[in-house]
């Protein structure tokens, strides 16, 4: 069983008493689904509410093992590569067609031109928008509420409009990177939290492209200087053994404790 780490976090086997934030690694594969994992997913609860950070490929078979078909609350999504956000398209199918509803709408907090982009994933263009199974909001930088959860959205470095989110709830706090080169904001958001999930997509090596991804020593480097309780290291491509990740993690200057990212690992902070 995986460390559970962070200030005020324990094992979930540990009793029964509801912590403040549960966080389940649903997926934490980098760029497409690997043998052992989905692509990025993660499921935030607190006061019987449930919030996904991000919904990428092939997540929506492994979210069923942790909670029921039709119990997500809401949606935020770091940004629109597919390996972040195309199971929305099969939730759609769920949540519109199932002979159990209909359900309401599920809030999609999301980059800008999100309805679109997954509509044109979905592909059937005959068929009610996904707007029949989401209510879409747009991000921007700054904080908002979803159910339990205070949510601070901060711009990252990559590519496309990319955003890390910071949730808190209870006086326990979990920041999320999404994907990102070296970021200055990242440290902001992750200031003084119990738990950072830090996407360490790249080895060590020379060369790398820069405002993309970054290695576990660059994880581990933002994890010291926001002061986190613990570090997570996901995001993690199949085509790269994660010992490696976890190896060059160590030379990142972070004196907390740090692991691999594992569907279905459990972490309970409270």
């Amino acid at each position: 069983m995986p460390h559970r780490p962070g200030r005020g976090a324990r094992n979930a086997e540990q009793g029964d008493e509801e912590a403040a934030v549960r966080l389940t690694i649903v997926g934490c594969s980098g760029s497409f689904p690997g043998p052992d994992s989905p692509a990025s997913c993660y499921l935030l609860e607190a006061e019987g509410f449930r919030m996904l950070l991000d919904f990428g490929s092939g997540a929506l078979g492994a979210l069923q093992r942790h909670i029921g078909l039709y119990d997500v609350d809401a949606i935020c999504l770091s940004h629109l590569h597919a390996d972040h956000c195309l199971d929305i398209c099969p939730y759609h199918v769920v949540r519109t067609y199932s002979p159990h509803g209909p359900f309401p709408r599920v809030p999609v907090h999301a980059p800008a031109g999100a309805p679109g982009r997954l509509a044109a994933a979905y592909g059937m263009p005959g068929e009610p928008g996904l707007e029949t199974a989401f209510a879409f909001s747009e991000l921007t930088p700054g904080v908002f509420e979803v159910g339990p959860f205070e949510v601070t959205a901060a711009p990252m470095n990559h590519p496309v409009e990319t955003y890390g989110f910071r949730v808190s709830c209870g006086g326990r706090s979990v920041a999320y990177s999404g994907d990102t080169g070296e970021s200055a904001e990242l440290v902001k958001l992750a200031a003084g939290a119990d738990l950072l999930l830090c996407e360490a997509s790249f080895l060590e090596g020379p060369d790398l492209p820069p405002d993309l991804h970054l290695t576990g020593r660059q994880a581990a480097e933002h994890a010291a200087k926001a002061g986190v309780g613990g570090l997570v290291l996901t995001h993690l491509v199949p085509w790269y053994d994660p010992e490696r990740v976890a190896e060059d993690a160590t030379r990142g200057g972070f004196g907390g404790r740090t692991e691999l990212a594992r569907s279905g690992a459990v972490y309970d902070l409270g």
